[in-house]
């Protein structure tokens, strides 16, 4: 592990364990008296804070390739604990949603919101344009020159990516006597998967990477403000605050990054019991005496080892003499004496052989196990990262609940599951649906009806225009309709000159004057009440018909399944798919690791078994060779069993051997773990407790406060109690 994974891990350990838990936990020891009356405190306290409705709100930001801030979606859930028929809520959001219900709201005063609930949990989204209370920056290099996202693309070579994070929600507290910037504690969780095809040697500073052959997943760690809250220089400890990725890349590409900011983790910090400064100072001295105690035990393990793989040699020796003293036993009694008093010598040494060496096999088991049980932690933490919510990880169940993970990650049923939510959600607003559809029907339906009495009007106009100009063209040759119609009837009227006549009525009717007014006459027709009934009345009864009525119920459907292929194939529901494939190999790696340590470990308990049965045995053998000398009789008549006995152990020595060559290689690297550990840790903890623990217990416990006192960012009501969470999700960079 390197230096940065184990200074993350310590910070974590002093800021949010140490002092909120295993540091108190100690001390209570010596405190029963207050134990119970703190535990009743904080049954009160639980129950004071279930007495109100709780807000979880969570922030979406859609960032550039850079950091910077495209749109924010803010998702809110207000647990209505107390069922109240109405709640009210305080909010900056915009484009207010319901996303699980049909329950309403009303608008009040300024931000206020009045939601008829009737009982519900109320779920809603909305956008808003306002500052986060933590920047990200995320900056990229080229052979150590900058360079910008876009450029990147598809270039090779060196390439370095560093997140920063810049806090900047704080309050003021008094410390030690003066006013400072408490800064509300964030941890930013950050996780990138880059592509082992075009990317090779990744290195993480402030992070961790795991590799399954064909993908590399990164998870970087920061707490961008912690340094200065708890008033620790960076030469005596260096809490990060910005995650840097190091690769050389081959036509650079990469998707999505995503951070998690979150201050719940310091939320949970138990100030009641910070008081006590000299039980924490003598904790971490017993811790640092443990410490030097436990190196000294693994320095000495690992010399007796190493003194037994040297003296391995002589217990070789000595069961081959046994061998052949046995064989000269078996063949006669004659050389019975000398046989004896070699098998007696033989099976003391092995006898103080086996008992050394049994006599490791609790420290040696005890410390296979801490090996399993710290992977099964490294893997709950892997699991946790990932997102997975499973039981934690024992020797008992990790396959099985294993199995459990890898059978929900299953592409299918994570499609069914999709296809079954998003098939619901879409249900849920059919009716909504078929109004939209009505509406639009209903307004196509309105166009051709008003055509076709625009058309009729049209008609009568014309023809009251018409007859007004044959009027008109009449008159200008000094006659009326009716002494006209007479005179054509009498034959006085020519052919030529009826033409003329009905030529200039026709030439009138195109003119743009006339043309003009039988636009405007139609229009002020169109626009009586009367028109306009026939038209409601003719649009009424056209809605009626089956036509109508199934054009509706089938465009309904198409939209519903339209917007249930829109939601499959949106890029969240795509991401969950490419996830749950993805999920499934990294588990099962993680499991086949797991398994790989499992039959170690099993092993290793049959192998210490063994040893204290031989040496069990050898005791025996020992007390039956003294007795040896004293019974040739009993020797002569057990001597062929004692011969094959001896010829198993002979064969088994090998393996005897190799097992405590493979228990020196382990107790050495445990040996230098626990020194790094020591350095890196216990050390450097030790320091900073003795040095500013009084200055740390009040700042952590400002920090704390600065911490519960925000709960919200888009806006929370004062009976409401609440926790907000950020997540960035930048853009991939792609050809």
């Amino acid at each position: 592990m390197k230096k940065s994974i184990i200074k993350i891990i310590a910070v974590c350990l002093c800021a949010a364990v140490a002092f909120g838990g295993i540091v108190l936990n100690a001390s209570s020891v010596n405190s029963d008296d207050n134990t119970e009356e703190e535990s009743k405190q904080v049954s009160v306290d639980k129950e004071n804070k279930n007495d109100s409705n709780f807000k979880d709100e969570t922030v979406y930001i859609l960032a550039n390739a850079d950091g910077s801030t495209d749109k924010i979606i803010v998702s809110d859930w207000i647990k209505n604990k107390l069922k109240n028929k109405s709640l009210g809520d305080i909010t900056e959001l915009a484009d207010i949603e319901n996303i699980k219900g049909s329950e309403t709201y009303t608008d009040g005063s300024g931000n206020t919101k009045v939601w008829d609930a009737e009982g519900n949990d109320i779920y809603y989204q909305g956008n808003i344009d306002k500052e986060l209370p933590v920047d990200l920056k995320i900056s990229y290099k080229l052979d150590g020159v900058d360079i910008s996202p876009s450029e990147l693309v598809g270039k090779s070579g060196k390439v370095t990516i560093r997140f920063d994070y810049t806090n900047k929600q704080f309050e003021y507290k008094e410390i030690e006597g003066k006013k400072e910037k408490i800064y509300v504690p964030y941890a930013m969780l950050t996780g990138v998967v880059l592509d082992n095809d075009i990317f090779r040697n990744v290195d993480i500073t402030n992070g961790k990477l795991i590799n399954d052959g064909s993908r590399t997943v990164i998870v970087g760690a920061a707490f961008p403000g912690l340094q200065e809250n708890l008033g620790i220089s960076k030469e005596d400890f260096e809490i990060p605050d910005y995650v840097e990725i190091t690769a050389d890349a081959e036509n650079f590409e990469l998707g999505m990054t995503a951070t998690l900011a979150t201050n719940e983790l310091f939320n949970e910090i138990d100030t009641n019991r910070l008081d006590k400064i000299d039980d924490l100072k003598d904790s971490i001295k017993g811790l640092t005496d443990g410490m030097n105690k436990l190196l000294d035990g693994s320095s000495e393990l690992y010399d007796g080892l190493s003194e037994l793989l040297d003296k391995s040699s002589n217990l070789t020796d000595g069961i081959g003499q046994l061998a052949n003293g046995a064989g000269s036993l078996k063949n006669g009694t004659a050389e019975l004496d000398e046989g004896a008093l070699s098998l007696q010598s033989g099976a003391e040494q092995l006898s103080n052989g086996l008992n050394t060496l049994s006599s490791e096999n609790d420290k040696l088991n005890g410390g296979a196990k801490q090996v399993f049980e710290t992977l099964l932690s490294t893997a709950n933490n892997q699991l946790s990262a990932a997102g997975l919510e499973v039981p934690t990880l024992t020797i008992d169940n990790y396959s099985d609940v294993l199995d459990n993970v890898i059978a929900s990650l299953d592409k299918n049923e994570v499609y069914k599951k999709a296809l079954d939510t998003v098939k619901a959600a879409v249900e849920e607003k059919r009716d909504y649906i078929t109004e939209q559809v009505t509406a639009a029907v209903r307004q196509e339906v309105e166009k051709q009806v008003t055509a076709a009495v625009k058309n009729k009007v049209m008609q009568k106009v014309t023809q009251a225009v018409r007859e007004n100009v044959r009027v008109q063209v009449l008159s200008a040759i000094n006659m009326d309709a009716a002494s006209y119609e007479a005179a054509v009837s009498a034959g006085l009227i020519d052919k030529a000159t009826q033409q003329n006549i009905e030529n200039e009525i026709e030439k009138q009717m195109k003119s743009d004057t006339v043309l003009q007014t039988i636009e405007a006459k139609t229009d002020e027709q169109m626009d009586s009440e009367e028109i306009k009934a026939t038209i409601e009345e003719n649009v009424a009864q056209q809605m009626k018909t089956d036509n109508v009525k199934e054009q509706i119920t089938s465009n309904t459907e198409a939209q519903v399944q339209k917007a249930v292929s829109d939601n499959m194939a949106s890029n969240e529901v795509q991401s969950q798919l490419t996830a749950a494939s993805e999920g499934v190999k990294s588990v099962a790696s993680l499991k086949s690791s797991l398994d790989s340590y499992n039959t170690f470990y099993m092993g290793l308990q049959t192998y210490t078994d063994g040893v204290s049965q031989a040496a069990d045995g050898a005791n025996e053998l020992k007390n039956g060779t003294n007795e040896l000398r004293n019974g040739t009789k009993q020797l002569k008549d057990g001597s062929g069993e004692l011969y094959d006995g001896i010829l198993t152990l002979k064969d088994s020595t090998p393996a005897l051997i190799d097992g405590i060559k493979q228990l020196e290689n382990g107790s050495g690297q445990l040996k230098d773990g626990l020194v790094e550990y020591n350095e890196e840790g216990i050390q450097k903890l030790s320091d900073i407790v003795n040095k500013n623990v009084d200055s740390i217990v009040e700042r952590l416990r400002a920090t704390k406060e600065v911490s519960l006192n925000y709960k919200s960012f888009a806006g929370i009501d004062d009976n409401s109690d609440g926790q907000v969470k950020f997540i960035y999700r930048t853009d991939s960079l792609e050809k």
